[in-house]
């Protein structure tokens, strides 16, 4: 695990929210092994964000004052049997988790897995 991630998730996940976001991480450690998390950009108006990495950015995870959001890169591409995906752009779409009570490690595995799946067709 990342210390640079740690100190993210400390200065800028919400307590309450810090939860949901070691379940996700421990999810992607233990069954996705191949999945690079790594920080993303950082400018002096925006702070930097974990990504996960298969071949290319797969998902971003953002913390928000109502929880966080993982972003599925070809989102649009995904099929949503949980029917939880949300958004309005071309190609992302966003699962927004705000209570550790809404976290499902079998809901994020099937997303998942459709985010490497796609990865690796290109």
């Amino acid at each position: 695990m990342s210390t640079l991630i740690e100190s993210f998730v400390e200065s800028k996940v919400l307590p309450a929210y810090r939860p949901i976001v070691a379940r996700f991480r421990a999810l992607v450690e233990r069954e996705f092994p191949d999945l690079k998390e790594e920080m993303r950009g950082g400018t002096e108006k925006y702070y930097g964000v974990p990504v996960y990495r298969y071949n290319r950015i797969v998902i971003t995870l953002s913390p928000t004052k109502k929880g966080i959001t993982l972003s599925f890169t070809d989102g649009k591409k995904f099929e949503d049997r949980y029917s939880l995906l949300e958004g309005a752009g071309n190609k992302t779409l966003n699962l927004r988790l705000s209570k550790v009570e809404d976290y499902d490690d079998e809901v994020l595995r099937y997303y998942i897995r459709q985010a490497i799946e796609l990865d690796t067709a290109d």
